[in-house]
């Protein structure tokens, strides 16, 4: 029998189980369970909806996890863990049940943190005295949920990835200005799911969602002294617990709910839900970071202590702590967050944010490590989509082509090519005929095919397409780190004026963006858009939007009407790539002869084959590639081969007209499918071989064989 504090009323405790970890609910009660190998006690706090808390002590312990069964509690019971033990930082050990800590399992959190001297555990000012203010008046409550939800016929999409386009999306950027959304579901993921949304990804031929943080975090002290957010959510406090704030149906187990009928009606759409995750580091910081969770239940076994002064966190993640990959207990958890959520959530991948932090054993990037070979081995996660974000800044940090087979990555160097080129960067031709054509200098070597390649111009980090090539120069003043905060390396050309230009300058912006978009939609590998460029999202030049949750981030969905030619463009684009398999071929290229002619053949302007001195000459920024539709040699999934229209497309990064000659050998007759500089197409441009045609400066044309 436990007692509250008051010793009031007696709540009944059976033994339980030590398994599953968290608080599982299973009609009739629930069973807690917490790992923990520090602690001399753990006591397990209930709260009634009066805010006043019982405590019971749980006695069963088996291998430290210590557990107990309490029949009659269910559903929207809110509660919290106060675990005993050693207090003694200059050993790494920091308990103190003082401080009421969140179950690293909870599957809902409500309420956020309220900063609070009695949330550190120590003195302000004294780094090392011990703080036992009760943190629980300032600290958020797990919640016990249901777990039973009508799924219905739900099924994942599966869809491969070369025939996978992906939009990297906010849940409350994305959706909290929309005005056809009801405004009490804006910004939550219900909006998510609203046939609003969905049939505009539908229309941009988006088949596969990528969320930025949906795990529980918080927006830490000092962004919140300074008046701003944690926006974008790489702060995470549970990794079991969809973040609360994006809920309209409450924070007691709504959220859950919510989270689950949104990927059942992207589903329904065939898009698939992929979740950006953060499991290298918590929201607790360094060692002046507050006590939420883990730091008190079992500092030594969940983070990277200093090795000859644990007071200290090794930090490879810039964030003030990273986790121990090493301890069983941590890899354990993040295994079963991982499984929870395609099991339980139904989501069909994640992109691992600071990926080789995740495979850092020591210092080395290894890339077996033993989170690799978990995730490797295991039925369900071997199965899903997974996408690794390859920097890291930490020794030996930038990583792009050195992940295990299965895996797909960030491709960097796609971004930075495909930025110069444009940009009007001399000598990148032949890094971008590399780059176009699925990367497979990077990927090749180990048996990976295009699709391991996500190819993206820009994502969250960074400028908006629109800022892209209206800024030269990053303005983060709002951010309040005088400007010094994000990347100085944008690769940026704002076409001859900063910000906000005249007629001329705006048209010229216009058709870069064209040729960015073309660029992606048409290159090998797996094309990611980030929401709002095919909009003209602004940040108004901020290339770092963290800490802004306002007007500056959020998609502006009455930009629509200024931008339906952007918006139009870009659905064209996706169509294209959708009717023409040879844009997302399985394999790479060969170079050579197939049924013919070469699958794929690069061309000067005159028409001639290039040589390596033309892919040499530094200032050459022009060139046609052919695209041969009849020599593609990967089958359908019937066994069937694939044929297709072949493609001559006409790139000219250079700033003035050029004068491409149509060449003989490949064709008699070709259509103009796209033309950057001429977006809206009022008659049906034909060209035949032989033809001289001028392509004008910075513009893209596509013709199609007929």
């Amino acid at each position: 029998m436990g007692k509250d504090r008051k010793g009031a009323s007696m709540i009944e405790i059976w033994p339980g189980d030590p398994y599953p970890l968290g608080a599982t609910y299973d009609g009739a009660g629930t069973n807690f369970s917490l790992y923990t190998e520090v602690a001399d006690k753990v006591e397990l706090c209930l709260f009634d909806d009066d805010n006043v808390e019982s405590r019971v002590p749980l006695t069963e312990v088996d291998g430290f996890i210590w557990h107990g069964y309490l029949p009659g509690i269910g559903p929207g019971q809110r509660y919290g863990y106060r675990v005993h033990g050693p207090y003694d930082p200059a050993r790494g050990l920091r308990c103190n049940p003082a401080k009421l800590l969140l179950d690293p399992y909870a599957m809902a959190i409500e309420g956020s943190v309220r900063w609070n001297e009695a949330v550190y555990g120590y003195r302000f000012g004294q780094p090392d005295s011990r703080n036992d203010l009760d943190s629980a008046p300032y600290v958020p409550r797990s919640v016990v949920i249901n777990p039973f939800f009508g799924w219905g016929h739900d099924r994942p999409p599966s869809t491969p990835y070369h025939d996978t386009v992906i939009y990297e999306a906010h849940v409350r950027g994305l959706t909290i200005s929309h005005p056809k959304i009801p405004e009490h579901l804006r910004g939550t993921y219900a909006a998510l799911g609203h046939p609003e949304i969905l049939d505009h990804l539908t229309k941009l031929g988006v088949t596969a969602i990528e969320l930025m943080p949906v795990h529980q975090f918080v927006t830490d002290h000092i962004l919140e002294q300074r008046g701003l957010s944690n926006y974008w959510g790489y702060n995470s406090i549970g990794f079991f617990a969809p973040h609360n704030r994006y809920s309209s149906q409450g924070q007691r187990g709504g959220q859950v709910l919510e989270f689950k009928a949104m990927v059942r009606s992207l589903h329904e759409a065939g898009i698939e839900v992929i979740l950006d995750v953060v499991y290298n580091h918590t929201a607790e910081g360094n060692h002046l970071g507050p006590t939420l969770s883990f730091r008190g239940i079992d500092n030594v076994n969940y983070y990277r202590l200093v090795e000859d002064d644990p007071r200290y966190y090794v930090d490879t993640t810039g964030t003030g702590n990273s986790l121990l990959m090493r301890s069983p207990h941590v890899l354990q958890m993040i295994m079963d967050s991982l499984r929870y959520w395609v099991i339980e959530m139904h989501v069909d991948g994640f992109r691992f944010d600071l990926a080789s932090t995740l495979a850092r054993e020591l210092h080395e990037v290894d890339r077996l490590s033993a989170f690799f070979d978990l995730v490797q081995q295991d039925p369900v996660l071997s199965q899903v989509k997974l996408i690794a974000e390859p920097w890291d800044v930490g020794p030996g940090g930038y990583q792009v082509g050195n992940f295990p087979s299965r895996w797909t990555e960030w491709n960097g160097r796609y971004r930075d090519t495909i930025r110069d080129l444009w940009r009007g960067q001399p000598a990148t031709l032949p890094e971008f005929g590399s780059r176009f054509t699925g990367s497979s200098d990077l990927y090749k070597d180990d048996s990976r095919r295009p699709a391991a390649s996500i190819n993206f111009v820009t994502c969250h980090d960074g400028f908006t397409l629109q800022d892209l090539v209206s800024y030269n120069h990053k303005h983060n003043e709002a951010n309040k780190e005088g400007n010094r905060d994000g990347t100085d390396d944008n690769r940026s050309w704002n076409c001859g004026e900063e910000g906000p230009a005249g007629i001329a300058v705006e048209s010229l912006r216009e058709q870069q963006k064209r040729n960015f978009l073309t660029t992606l939609f048409l290159s090998q590998g797996v094309p990611m858009l980030s929401h709002g460029d095919e909009l003209g999202r602004t940040q108004k030049g901020n290339n770092n939007g963290y800490c802004q949750d306002n007007e500056l981030t959020w998609v502006d969905w009455s930009d629509v009407r200024e931008n339906w030619l952007l918006l139009e463009f870009t659905q064209s684009l996706a169509a294209l790539r959708k009717k023409h398999p040879v844009f997302r071929r399985r394999r790479f290229f060969y170079g050579k002869p197939v049924r013919g002619l070469n699958d794929i053949a690069w061309l000067t302007p005159a028409g001639e084959e290039m040589t390596d001195g033309d892919w040499n000459v530094g200032y050459a920024k022009s060139l046609a590639v052919f695209l041969n539709g009849d020599a593609i040699t990967e089958p359908d999934r019937r066994g069937r081969p694939i044929r297709d229209d072949s493609f001559l497309l006409l790139f000219n990064a250079h700033h003035d007209t050029i004068t491409f000659t149509i060449p003989k050998d490949y064709g008699e007759m070709w259509h103009t499918e796209i033309d950057t500089a001429m977006p809206i197409r009022l008659d049906a441009r034909m060209v035949k071989a032989g033809d001289a045609i001028d392509v004008p400066g910075r513009s893209v044309r596509v013709l199609r064989r007929v």
